[in-house]
């Protein structure tokens, strides 16, 4: 390949990153996919957005994940915990920051959305899930007759990786401690896991988001379901019907 055709190639390369980049979607698979035309379901009581591409989820090549890491102390507060993150340097995802994404929300939940990580409008904003996706979970809490300031929303890493690729292994063992120290202070009735890197970093259970969903498991005595990252279904709107019946579900536990 020529230096002038590699150039053409790194440049589109580039745009098409910057682009998923910007309507919202954390992560591509790293995988070759086929790009479909997909009809949007109907969904009763549920909004619809999304892109049509179709890809899948529901692979079994899941992130080597560390041993669950003990909790030694009990933090008071919330506050406590952001202290420890101030200008943190624990890891690589540092250096290419803008804001640590602390989480945000009820201090006192029924209800908890972990997510995967920071995109682009989360880094620059410091709050979590405010770009695109970020507004289909709103719809999401919405359908389930909830506030978005009724809930509390935080990642498994608090700074965005680069590109929005999946946070690395040792990347989420530095930082998934501190989203468990925010779980254990906030104590929620039930924890939702959105998407496969949540669900696994809580759970340490190397398998797909499909054999994960549809049961109730347990971290820290706290029940929690998985369904599927909101920028997934943004990329494929034909899961939505199977993310309502998580939705579903979910409000069902809350009013037992």
């Amino acid at each position: 390949m020529s230096k002038k055709n590699s150039l053409s190639l790194t440049n589109s390369l580039r745009n098409y990153l910057e682009f998923y980049s910007d309507i919202g979607i954390d992560s591509l698979d790293n995988r070759v996919k086929t790009l479909l035309p997909a009809t949007l379901p109907t969904i009763k009581n549920s909004e619809d957005l999304g892109i049509q591409i179709n890809c899948s989820d529901n692979s079994d090549q899941s992130l080597p994940l560390t041993k669950p890491q003990v909790l030694l102390k009990k933090d008071p507060s919330l506050e406590e915990i952001s202290l420890d993150l101030v200008d943190c340097k624990r890891c690589r995802l540092s250096q290419g920051r803008s804001n640590i994404v602390f989480g945000s929300g009820n201090p006192n939940p029924s209800l908890v959305f972990v997510g995967e990580g920071p995109g682009r409008e989360e880094d620059q904003q410091g709050l979590p899930f405010v770009g695109r996706a970020g507004q289909l979970l709103t719809k999401m809490i919405q359908s389930i007759q909830l506030q978005r300031n009724e809930v509390y929303i935080c990642n498994v890493v608090k700074c965005r990786p680069p590109e929005n690729r999946t946070p690395s292994e040792d990347e989420i063992a530095t930082c998934s401690p501190f989203l468990f120290r925010q779980l254990s202070v906030l104590s929620p009735k039930l924890i939702c896991c959105l998407g496969l890197t949540a669900v696994q970093s809580l759970l340490k259970l190397k398998v797909s988001l499909g054999r994960l969903r549809n049961k109730i498991h347990t971290f820290q005595n706290i029940p929690v379901v998985a369904t599927y990252h909101p920028a997934y279904l943004l990329r494929n709107p034909s899961a939505k019907k199977e993310a309502w019946e998580d939705l579903k579900k979910i409000r069902s536990m809350l009013n037992q």
